[in-house]
């Protein structure tokens, strides 16, 4: 089902504001850093005379920047496998400040078939971190085939982000796959033929064969810039409502008040969501359930199934520039159903620093990876704070790139952290739940009924495969991936549990 686009500037709002979204600036060549070991620990990040790598967006913009390195091959023997296949990477060098880490490449549809990791060392310090792993991705998250994001766009083959704190150097190193390793997908198919899964015996002539990497691998450094400045607090002129501040951890708000003046961008993804909060506020603020049905018109003695409206922080509170993000919005007819994912961006991050996470994660899907924004709807943040994702109106049905065939009449929320081995906070499920039993509730889905949905290709289920799900899915129900980690999945059964009780079942 083709998805409905409509421009920013066509939304009806009160300052009537339509000038169009500046394009992101392409990337400026410049020549490569010098190594780390060269630099001595008191001088600064960059070493005099190295010029920087290549740079989208500029570094000494405050909405951040992205540095984009091509990697090599790397000479040491302990970097080959079988067949002689050489790891590409980067030897240890300064940066420029970076706190989040990928790796690209040019081609969507190829899968790389290896490991990749990365060390940093912290901003203005001579510490280096331990190895660590970043997940590989292998377009589990994109938007669908066929889609005018997909075809519209140079779209990159990327990994999953890794959140790696305020750093100013870096050393990668990306090793493929020994046949051996590679002889089934990183992920099976469990629709498989025996032959085909993991485990299986290799064709001879693939015996010593290694998996070649894919073309292009760049490593992107991003820069999520500073966090947006506190709005003053004072009075409400012309008896305009005051607007509650997002707030990121458990701190009581102090009020403040809608600015007098909107940029355009701020302004256009604002008015989408101007039937719920003012235009320009950082955050949309919770109901109750009476206030939630009085608020979406509910029929006098009808009894409606919906979950009160939790707070959300929008894409202002956490300081999105809508100058990187494409100018049109995409919707599709409704939301049917909810995929549960994890960002795999590590979990060493405060709730404080969630923002700088979001906005890093949309640099990397925008610039790096070419998205035309946010891949997710929401996001949900270790301590239960939930955000606006993809902008288009958080009570729309906003068409998203989260789950690979299966973004058409569905909705994508991210719980940021990594949760294959960790337990997901309980606030950060209940979180799930509240927004799921109002999002869901609006378009009259049972959180615990199921649903069917038409496939727009994954490596699960082919093009056009009718597919019955559970209306709170997990992206492992979708697509052949770990996400949203093991531990996450076996919660998916409270939160489905919860969220009908919230809307009243």
């Amino acid at each position: 089902m083709r998805a409905l686009l409509v421009t920013s500037a066509g939304v009806t709002c009160a300052m009537a504001l339509t000038l169009p979204l500046a394009a992101a600036a392409a990337a400026v060549p410049a020549p490569d850093l010098l190594p780390a070991s060269s630099r001595p620990p008191s001088t600064s990040p960059a070493s005099p005379g190295a010029g920087p790598p290549a740079v989208r967006a500029g570094a000494a913009e405050p909405a951040g920047s992205t540095q984009s390195l091509p990697l090599a091959p790397l000479a040491a023997s302990s970097d080959r496998v079988a067949g002689g296949a050489a790891a590409q990477g980067l030897p240890q060098r300064d940066a420029r400040p970076f706190s989040l880490v990928g790796v690209v490449w040019d081609d969507p549809d190829a899968e790389l078939h290896g490991t990749v990791q990365v060390r940093t060392r912290a901003t203005g310090t001579t510490r280096w971190s331990e190895w660590q792993d970043v997940e590989t991705h292998n377009a589990e998250h994109a938007a669908d085939p066929g889609s005018a994001e997909r075809e519209g766009r140079t779209v990159r083959g990327s990994t999953a982000p890794l959140w790696v704190g305020d750093s100013d150097g870096v050393e990668v190193r990306v090793r493929p796959q020994s046949p051996q390793e590679s002889d089934g997908h990183e992920h099976e198919h469990e629709n498989a033929e025996p032959s085909e899964r993991h485990g299986s015996a290799l064709p001879q002539d693939r015996a010593a064969t290694p998996v070649p990497l894919p073309e292009g691998l760049r490593l992107e450094l991003v820069d999520p810039g500073e966090d947006p400045a506190p709005e003053p607090a004072r009075s409400a002129p012309g008896g305009r409502a005051a607007v509650t501040p997002a707030v990121f951890a458990d701190t009581p708000p102090t009020a403040a008040v809608l600015p007098d003046a909107l940029t355009a961008e701020v302004a256009a993804a604002s008015a989408v969501n101007a039937e719920l909060a003012e235009l320009g506020a950082t955050a949309i603020p919770a109901l109750t359930r009476k206030e939630t049905l009085e608020s979406v018109n509910a029929a006098p003695g009808a009894k409606p199934y919906i979950g009160p409206r939790p707070k959300i922080i929008t894409r202002k509170g956490w300081g999105a520039d809508e100058k990187l993000r494409e100018r049109n919005f995409a919707y599709t007819k409704t939301v049917k159903a909810a995929f549960v994912h994890h960002s795999a961006t590590g979990n060493n991050y405060t709730c404080k620093q969630a923002p700088s996470v979001l906005r890093s994660i949309y640099r990397y899907h925008v610039q790096s990876s070419g998205w035309r924004d946010f891949g997710y709807n929401f996001a949900v943040d270790k301590c239960g704070n939930i955000y606006e994702g993809r902008a288009g109106g958080v009570s729309k049905a906003v068409l998203g790139a989260h789950t690979l065939g299966f973004n058409t009449n569905t909705m994508g929320i991210a719980v940021l952290g990594s949760y294959g081995a960790t337990n997901p906070p309980a606030a950060a499920v209940t979180a799930v739940s509240k927004l799921t039993a109002w999002k869901l509730g609006l378009f009259g889905a049972n959180p615990k009924g199921k649903v069917t949905l038409v496939s727009g290709g994954s490596n699960k289920y082919k093009a056009g495969a009718k597919v019955s799900m559970n209306v709170i899915s997990g992206h492992r129900d979708g697509f052949a991936t770990e996400c949203p980690g093991a531990r996450l999945y076996k919660k998916l059964g409270t939160a489905r549990t919860s969220s009908a009780k919230l809307q009243g079942r």
